[in-house]
């Protein structure tokens, strides 16, 4: 039989490991909120919704990041990607990881002058590029295999065709009239 010292003990034993369990639970608790604030701050354009201007035409609202970029979800024939808008890049600049799986074909190959010297890419057409309500295809773009991240540069052959105001922090785009 247990005595009344070894069951004290037990308990004790029982009681520290519901402590450690609980501080461990708090803090995946902890860790799993700031990761997702931190992220909300990388991209505050996860979820876009539809806007309507006054003349009815769609139009999306996008808020500027901490970093001073505009960062929002969207897509490429039908499949879910990151854009950066980037008013700088000549064509939508998509890494080549996202456009294996994506399933584009690489075309012919390209020269381009960025801000980090030439560098090659291959020419390819994506069928849709839609960010929120606003859909827009073919879209020229090219296949960047010295991409060093997860974001799609939406550049001019994509943003030419819209209308685009920017007001503080936030950018509007819609359908160029």
């Amino acid at each position: 039989m247990n005595t009344p010292d070894k069951q004290h003990k037990q308990a004790q034993h029982i009681g520290k490991g519901m402590i450690i369990a609980a501080w461990v639970l708090l803090l995946i608790l902890l860790t799993w909120f700031f990761n997702d604030r931190l992220e909300q701050q990388r991209n505050p354009n996860r979820q876009i919704s539809r806007a309507t201007a006054t003349d009815e035409i769609p139009e999306v609202r996008l808020l500027r990041n901490r970093s001073g970029h505009y960062v929002a979800s969207g897509e490429i024939n039908g499949q879910p990607v990151e854009f950066m808008l980037d008013t700088g890049a000549t064509d939508v600049s998509i890494p080549a990881g996202i456009a294996d799986r994506l399933g584009l074909k690489r075309g012919r190959q390209q020269y381009y002058q960025t801000a980090n010297g030439t560098v090659s890419a291959w020419q390819t057409v994506a069928d849709e590029i839609r960010l929120g309500p606003l859909r827009i295809g073919p879209v020229r773009a090219s296949i960047n295999p010295n991409a060093r991240n997860d974001s799609v540069l939406l550049g001019m052959s994509f943003l030419k065709q819209l209308d685009f105001k920017q007001q503080g922090n936030t950018l509007t785009l819609k359908y160029a009239q």
